[in-house]
This record gives structure tokens, C-alpha cells and sequence, in this order.
């Protein structure tokens, strides 16, 4: 006894844990080919400007005297740039909003193994695949792309983690150490002449990490004077720079410039879920290879009503999903696109020729392709190679089918007549038309006659008894959910296959085929290995598909019209039972190659499975106190939880019978097949 309650807990520990092994695991995979455009890119180097919590609305929309709060940002919008509205994913943090800007992917939910804190795989990035990267910023994002980064051409800033107070009364203060110590190092370059050389190369990048706006949201609520406040620093910060930038390369018209933010922010000072206060961050793009502001007369296709609240109608409006950026960025200063990266061009933002359109897009196609192409490659080794390949029915089915063309044929036709000649019968008022009703009935009683005398060999078996009970299941049903028993038994030769595959992949059915297998036989129980647990849940994956049946009293006139509680309820609970025999066959078939049972032994694992989760919760809560709804209630869920394993106890003798004893009518000569 202590046994199975030891099997019980280590059956619920498993499926405790493998949620995390199904649902948790990394999507990311490596191994691609880098891609990119072989024409020469627009950029020399690229300005990444990200204001982390800045609202695409705090930005766009003017405030109570009709000025904005950004003038500079606002005057690329309608002169120098393009401009839109990034939308960005839950979970709308700090990290996995910067790995979707950077990186070109959204949250990895493996980082739950991490506390959510940093990505627990490496990644690709933009900044990976510069030839020089330099970040000015918070402790908190920086080293994320300098530890995956490969080579040392990821250089980080940071202020101390200290800086990061809540309580601070003005946050404003971290963006301006950022400000200070990007301006200190170009000015730098001036007089350090390796640097310099560093700097005048092609497929530079440089990163500022704005804080300031995020934290005084939180501390004081986007709607506070800290917050707006904060962003007419940025706006002006970022003016300098841009002319700072502009002297250092004598305005050689090489730089690309992109203002944007990881999410944005509640009311309340909150972020992290999908609120359009949240989700919806501004996109400024402008300098080397980018459209300048483009005019609009005809109304554009936003219905959201942003335009008019931002006053900005007039200008075109181009919005992008978040991941987009990351490719964007690449075709600018001709870097290959990151590796893992799910984003596609914004081909609006260019300004190039058609042909370099073209090639970016090619590119980034076949990056996603690329990535579709390990991850199958990944698949086909940890999967049966039969989910990869066209389904072909066993040979032995095949002949089977063929010598059966016209039998079967006829048996499905009657059987899908005779509810629609019951039908339109009724219609015309005739009553119930004698001859259907005699082969309702003696179809119904040979259902399960009829399979004990057809070969015992295992297609043979288990195809008469799907066709028996299908037939049965037509004469029941009133509409499409006559298709239901041929896709359940077409799924379950499936799931056959499938077993089979993986018998035959692990040496254990030996020469042993399906073909020739016979459910009588003695299987050498010395090669079965352990009852798999995936067989329990795919068994009751398609049991519990079983329950979409409706009652509808309709489904019995091809047998009866006259009101008959009993066996019009009996009919329709034999409709129910029909996927559930079907199921528990082909389970019978798959034990046939393990152990003859271990249908026993599932019962056994399946009833001390359920004992603590189930049984014992059901058995607490029976009530014999309270109203009689209560009281019947409780009594009610438990007769139903026990008599569960009851039910399957009898399926199982009942799907024992049918796949493995055979009745002969007539004497027969001694065969060597049967």
C-alpha cells in the first residue's frame, strides 16, 4: 500500500515539474548563418537614444497651452525624421523590452529560472554584432549585452546601483550623469587619437540608457511635475548631443539617430502589463538613410484616435512592433541582424533605393528562415521522425482497405441514410419508417458482436470494431458530430504509429509488425520497459473529447419516437460511451507491446494517483450539515469521483473482450494464420 502512495506522489511530482520542462523551456536557438544586405549601408555609425517609462503620449501630446514638452524631438518629427508609435509586448519591463529593441526577440520565459532578472541564454545582438559599442547607463541593463557579447567591443558606463532611488526627489539626475559622461567622452576623442581612429570607423554604435524618466514615474507619477519635467531634459540633452556628434564628424551626414523607449507607464506609476499606457512608446527616427518628415493630406488608416489628441495629422505615421527596431537598426549601418531576432523591416523608414530595400528584406527574411531551419533540425532529433514526414498507412492497411473498397462503403452509406431518410420522414409526418428502424437496431446490437468475429490480428481487430461502433454512432447523431468517431479512430491508428515507431527505434517489438501482430499473443514481458506517463495523457486527451456529445433527444428517432425515459437515456449514454470504448481499444493495442497487465498496473497507478489530489479531497468535503443543495452537492462530486475508476475498471474488461477473444459460428480446418 505504501507503494502506490509513493507512486501516487512521484506521478504528481513529475507533472509538478514538467510544466517547467514544456512550457519554460528557451525558445532561442543557435547555430544560424549571420545575414546581411551585401550593398553598402546608408550609416556610418547609429545613436540609440532609449528613455526608459517614457508614454508615447507624454512625449506627443501637447500640454495645457497647446506647446509641447519636447521642442527639439518635436521639430525632427516634423522636419528631419519619421516618426510612430512602437508597440511592445508583456511583460513591459525594463530587460525583456531592451532585449526586444537590441535583440529583436520579446521575453524568453526560461528567464523564470532567473527570477526574471537577466536572460538565462546567450543572445545575438546589434551591439554584438558592431564592430564597436559604447553604453552610458543604468548597472541594471548595460552588462546584460556585455556578457553576451563575443569578443571585448562592448564597452559599458554605469552609475552605482545606489543612484536608483525611488525616494530621490528629482531622478532627473541619473540622466544627466549620462549626458555629462558621453559629452566628457567625445570630447575626449579630440585629444586621444586612438580612440578618435575607433570612432571613424563604420558600424559603430552608441547607447545612452535614460533612467531618470522611470524613476521619478514611479516616485512621483507620470502626471507629476518631476516626470514631464525630466522629459524636457531629455529632449534638451539630446539636442546637444546630437550637435556634439555632428561637430566630431564634420556633418558628414553618416550618423543615424533613434529615439524611442523599452514600455511605457500607468496613471499610477506602475508597468508590466498590457495597458495601452504601457505598451505604446515613441518611435523618432532620423540622419543618414532615413525618410525626413512626409506630409499627409488624406486622413491615415489609425482609427485609435491618437492623431488628433497629438495634433499631428498632417504628419505621416509609421508604427512598428517593437522587435522591428532591431532590424531597422542593422540595415542602417550594414551589421548582420541579430541571430534570434523575430522582427521585421519597417521598410517605411528608409530612404534608399529599391533595390537596397529589396536586399534588406531578403536578408531578413532569410534570418527568420534560418532560425525555422535549426529549430526543425532540433525538433526531428528529439521527435519521431513520423511528425516530420508525410503520413503513409501501414502497407498491411492499405491491402486491407482494398479488399474490404466496396463492403465498407456500402456499411457507412445505409448507415449515413437512414438518418436522413428518418428525417425527412418525420418531416413529411409518415412516422418512423419500419426498415430503418430494424437497421438501427440490428446494427446497434452487432456493434459489438460483429468485431469478436474478424481476425484477432491487430488491424483487422481494431478496424472492425472502429467501424462497428462508428456505424452505431452515425445511426445517433443528428449532425456534424457524426464526423467525430472516423477523426477519433484516423487519430488513433495515428497514435499507433507513433507507437510503434518508438517500439521499433528501441529494439523492444523486434522483427515483430504491425501486420502480423495478434492480440493473443504472449509478449516476452523481460524487454518491456516502464509504463510511460504520455501515454495516460494522451489516453485522456482524447477520452475527455468524448464529452462535446450534446443529449439531444433527436439523436434516438432512427431507433424509437415514442417516449421512452429509459432507453432513449440508455441510447444516448451508449452515444457517450462509443470514444471511450475506442480510446480504451487502442490503449489495449499499445499494452499489447508491453505487457498483457499492464492495464492492471495503469489502473492501480491511476487510482493511487488520484487518491490524494482527488479521492481524499472529494471525501472531506462530503457535507451532511447545510442546505440539501449543499448536501447533495457534495455527495453528488464524490459518487462521481469513485464511481470514475469503477467505470474504467468495467471499460477495460468490456475493451479486453473486444480486442482479444474471437467467436466461431462454424467449425473450421486447423490454419497456421489465423
Amino acid at each position: 500500500m505504501i507503494m502506490f502512495f509513493l507512486v501516487g506522489l512521484l506521478v504528481h511530482v513529475i507533472f509538478f515539474i514538467s510544466i517547467f520542462d514544456i512550457y519554460f523551456t528557451s525558445p532561442l536557438v543557435h547555430g544560424m548563418a549571420p545575414q546581411v544586405s551585401p550593398l553598402p549601408p546608408p550609416a556610418s555609425r547609429l545613436l540609440l537614444v532609449v528613455a526608459d517609462g517614457l508614454r508615447a503620449d507624454s512625449l506627443y501630446k501637447p500640454d495645457a497651452n497647446g506647446s509641447t514638452r519636447a521642442p527639439y524631438l518635436r521639430s525632427v518629427m516634423e522636419e528631419t525624421g519619421s516618426w510612430g508609435v512602437s508597440h511592445t509586448r508583456v511583460p513591459t519591463e525594463s530587460r525583456p523590452g531592451h532585449v526586444a529593441l537590441i535583440a529583436g526577440f520579446y521575453e524568453d520565459v526560461s528567464a523564470v529560472a532567473k527570477g526574471w532578472k537577466e536572460n538565462p541564454v546567450e543572445f545575438d545582438s546589434v551591439f554584438n554584432e558592431s564592430r564597436h559599442t559604447w553604453c552610458w547607463g543604468s548597472p541594471d541593463i548595460l552588462p546584460m549585452f556585455a556578457k553576451g557579447a563575443s569578443g571585448d567591443h562592448v564597452y559599458t558606463y554605469t552609475y552605482p546601483a545606489e543612484r536608483e532611488d525611488f525616494a530621490s526627489t528629482d531622478a532627473s539626475r541619473l540622466d544627466t550623469w549620462v549626458f555629462d559622461e558621453v559629452k566628457s567622452f567625445l570630447q575626449s576623442a579630440r585629444v586621444n587619437s586612438s580612440l578618435m581612429s575607433s570612432l571613424q570607423k563604420d558600424q559603430n554604435v552608441f547607447f545612452l540608457h535614460l533612467l531618470g524618466i522611470d524613476t521619478n514615474g514611479h516616485a512621483h507619477r507620470p502626471m507629476s511635475q518631476e516626470y514631464l519635467e525630466n522629459i524636457r531634459l531629455v529632449d534638451s540633452g539630446v539636442k546637444e548631443l546630437v550637435s556634439m556628434v555632428e561637430d566630431l564628424f564634420d556633418n558628414d551626414g553618416r550618423t543615424a539617430y533613434v529615439f524611442t523607449s523599452d514600455h511605457g507607464m500607468t496613471n499610477w506609476g506602475s508597468h508590466g502589463a498590457g495597458h495601452p499606457s504601457e505598451t505604446l512608446t515613441p518611435l523618432l527616427v532620423w540622419g543618414a538613410g532615413v525618410h525626413t518628415a512626409q506630409r499627409v493630406t488624406e486622413p491615415q488608416k489609425y482609427s485609435d484616435g491618437y492623431l488628433q489628441e497629438w495634433q499631428l495629422e498632417g504628419l505621416r505615421r509609421v508604427d512598428v512592433n517593437q522587435a522591428d527596431i532591431a532590424p531597422l537598426m542593422s540595415s542602417l549601418i550594414g551589421v548582420p541582424i541579430p541571430l534570434n531576432s523575430v522582427g521585421v523591416l519597417p521598410l517605411q523608414y528608409l530612404n534608399n533605393s529599391d533595390q537596397f530595400k529589396a536586399e534588406s528584406m531578403y536578408s531578413n527574411a532569410i534570418q527568420i528562415l534560418e532560425q525555422f531551419k535549426v529549430k526543425m533540425a532540433q525538433k526531428k532529433e528529439t521527435t519521431l521522425s513520423f511528425l516530420f514526414t508525410p503520413y503513409q498507412l501501414h502497407k498491411a492497411l492499405v491491402k486491407y482497405f482494398r479488399s474490404l473498397s466496396w463492403v465498407l462503403s456500402m456499411l457507412l452509406t445505409v448507415c449515413a441514410y437512414v438518418p436522413t431518410s428518418t428525417h425527412s420522414s418525420l418531416q413529411l409526418k409518415q412516422g418512423l419508417p419500419l426498415l430503418n428502424q430494424m437497421i438501427s437496431w440490428t446494427t446497434l446490437g452487432s456493434s459489438l458482436f460483429v468485431p469478436l468475429l474478424s481476425s484477432t490480428r491487430l488491424f483487422h481487430r481494431l478496424l472492425s470494431i472502429f467501424l462497428s461502433l462508428t456505424a452505431t454512432y452515425l445511426l445517433l447523431s443528428t449532425g456534424s458530430e457524426a464526423l467525430f468517431p472516423p477523426v477519433l479512430s484516423w487519430l488513433m491508428f495515428v497514435w499507433i504509429n507513433i507507437e510503434q515507431e518508438a517500439m521499433l527505434s528501441q529494439g523492444i517489438s523486434g522483427r515483430q509488425e504491425l501486420s502480423t501482430l495478434d492480440f493473443s499473443e504472449n509478449i516476452d514481458i523481460t524487454k518491456i520497459r516502464q509504463l510511460k506517463l504520455d501515454d495516460i495523457r494522451r489516453s485522456y486527451f482524447f477520452v475527455s473529447f468524448s464529452l462535446v456529445t450534446l443529449f439531444d433527444p433527436a439523436s434516438v428517432y432512427c431507433f424509437l419516437t415514442v417516449f421512452n425515459p429509459f432507453i432513449m437515456g440508455g441510447l444516448m449514454m451508449w452515444k457517450v460511451i462509443i470514444p471511450f470504448i475506442i480510446v480504451m481499444c487502442t490503449f489495449e493495442t499499445i499494452q499489447l507491446w508491453k505487457c498483457h497487465h499492464i492495464l492492471h498496473h495503469y489502473l492501480v497507478l491511476l487510482s493511487s494517483s488520484l487518491h490524494p489530489s482527488f479521492l481524499q479531497h472529494f471525501f472531506f468535503l462530503v457535507q451532511d450539515y447545510g442546505s440539501w443543495l449543499d448536501i447533495g452537492t457534495s455527495i453528488s462530486h464524490y459518487v462521481i469521483v469513485m464511481s470514475m475508476t469503477i467505470f474504467l475498471m468495467l471499460l477495460s474488461l468490456m475493451t479486453h473482450i473486444l480486442t482479444s477473444r474471437r467467436v466461431s459460428l462454424w467449425r473450421t480446418r486447423k490454419m497456421h494464420f489465423p
